[in-house]
């Protein structure tokens, strides 16, 4: 195993550094500045889109966040992380994974866009506040599955749904949203922030 991870602080590969983190596994971190499209363009000959997270294993790359939490949990466990297709929560598993970044990344990283990616005579006030709205929007769902008391979102324990939807709500409170928090969603990410893996991520 020789797993390499290119990641910007911040951005939506610390879902991968969280995933490797709270699995314990050894892999080389290479860390950029953001965007580096941008700002590093000798990135680009490494990964040709200019994003991060760029995972690397072997002859395998891989550019989508929440995909490679699901890669890491599926090819280097077993782990309590990853729910099996055999599970009665492997659907609700499936949805949290793809409602982190379709549903509840997209609007932020618009939003960011908008008001701090752009020179300032680009920016939109406007878009930023409607973006805003529209993210809070998008929580309902994780405020009513969580309203029932559980603690994480689906299985009965902590998966890498909740790494992938933690990310989404660690951007939304860089982003001074995180005091419109639905009460459950804000009780949820206290704990999920509390975690000793999230806690050594951010130090990456």
């Amino acid at each position: 195993m020789s797993l390499t991870l290119h990641h910007c602080q911040g951005s939506r590969s610390f879902r991968a550094v969280w995933a490797l983190e709270e699995m314990g596994l050894p892999y080389e971190l290479v860390s950029w500045p953001f965007p580096p499209r941008a700002l590093a363009r000798e990135y680009l000959a490494v990964n040709p889109l200019g994003t991060v997270p760029f995972l690397i294993d072997g002859a395998v790359r891989m550019t989508e966040s929440a995909a490679i939490c699901q890669y890491l949990g599926d090819r280097y466990g077993p782990t309590s992380l990853a729910v099996q297709p055999g599970e009665d929560a492997y659907g609700d598993y499936l949805n949290w994974l793809h409602q982190s970044d379709a549903t509840l990344t997209f609007p932020l990283a618009i939003r960011l866009r908008y008001s701090f990616v752009e020179p300032p005579e680009r920016r939109l006030a406007q878009a930023v506040e409607d973006y805003g709205k529209f993210y809070l929007g998008r929580l309902r769902w994780a405020e009513a599955c969580l309203a029932d008391g559980r603690e994480y979102l689906c299985a009965g324990r902590f998966t890498m749904a909740d790494i992938a939807i933690g990310y989404a709500l660690q951007l939304g409170t860089f982003q001074k949203l995180g005091d419109q928090f639905p009460v459950h969603v804000a009780s949820y990410y206290q704990r999920l922030i509390e975690r000793p893996a999230y806690q050594r991520a951010l130090l990456r």
